[in-house]
């Protein structure tokens, strides 16, 4: 839209006139509003990252082993990416073989553990709420309240203490929100294959209302120089939902949101060697 000045005296005239054939730049757009109320929320299309449109890209299905419509299996990666260092590799193969033997092969979600970014971009069934004030943004995921916290318009520190979700600064860039994320312990996985990461993880994650608002686009890029060998990209989308539900799945709660925790008791009934659940060893006060 172009900009216009709202006062014009006869001698600035011309600049006035030229003025207002200028296009707004991307500083003048209106920052984008995820929650116009506070039953809108968003939920995933995909459990899994899909490729950019060209250059190096996330781990995506073994074609080999590719699930099969009305049969459960766990997913199994493709080991021939060339953005795997040879340790993170092996680790994947790891996943891959406990997928292929019969055993319940759970991402750490499923037994309670926080999910780490960029995964918090890859669960569907539950959807993601978003708080925007000046000095943050906050992103809910409905399901056990996982929670990020993003502070805009500031600096990271200089040394942040790794921690599950990192420390993560954000801005505006027209209507696009942009999330920078350092500080990352290296207990969470990258996806639902299990990628693993070190503690150089950092993530660049741009969120934009593309379909007219009915869609949420992620753009992520990932960089960690202690597990792949190059940068890479990835996109994620998500759907929008309401009050009214979502009309492509039925299933998927309402807004607003309501309150939910991680099951209780869930434990490894058929002694399958999971992945413990968070337990405390001391109490907190």
């Amino acid at each position: 839209m172009p900009r216009i000045s709202l006062s014009c005296g006869a001698s600035a005239a011309l600049l006035c006139a030229v003025a207002a054939l200028v296009p707004a730049s991307a500083a003048d757009q209106a920052a984008p509003n995820f929650a116009p109320d506070s039953s809108t929320a968003w939920i995933t299309t995909g459990q899994e990252f899909q490729p950019p449109a060209s250059g190096p890209g996330p781990i995506v299905g073994d074609p080999a082993h590719l699930p099969k419509p009305g049969q459960p299996a766990f997913r199994v990666a493709d080991l021939s990416n060339p953005i795997l260092q040879p340790w993170a590799r092996e680790e994947l193969r790891k996943a891959n073989d406990r997928a292929l033997s019969g055993k319940a092969a759970y991402t750490p979600k499923e037994r309670c553990w926080p999910i780490g970014v960029p995964g918090f971009l890859l669960y569907p069934v539950f959807p993601v709420y978003f708080l925007q004030t000046p000095k943050e943004v906050v992103m809910i995921w409905a399901e056990d309240h996982q929670v990020r916290h993003i502070y805009m318009n500031q600096q990271h520190s200089a040394n942040p203490a790794p921690s599950w979700f990192g420390e993560s600064t954000g801005r505006y860039e027209g209507d696009t929100l942009v999330v920078d994320t350092t500080g990352l312990n290296g207990r969470t996985f990258i996806d639902n294959y299990r990628t693993p990461h070190t503690d150089k993880l950092h993530v660049v994650e741009r969120f934009r209302m593309i379909d007219g608002g009915k869609t949420l686009e992620a753009k992520v890029h990932v960089e960690d120089t202690g597990a792949f060998t190059t940068p890479w990209d990835a996109v994620q989308h998500y759907r929008r939902i309401g009050a009214e539900g979502d009309a492509a799945d039925p299933r998927v709660p309402k807004g607003p949101l309501e309150e939910m925790a991680c099951a209780e008791n869930n434990g490894d009934i058929f002694d399958e060697g999971l992945d413990p659940i968070p337990t405390a060893a001391k109490p907190d006060f």
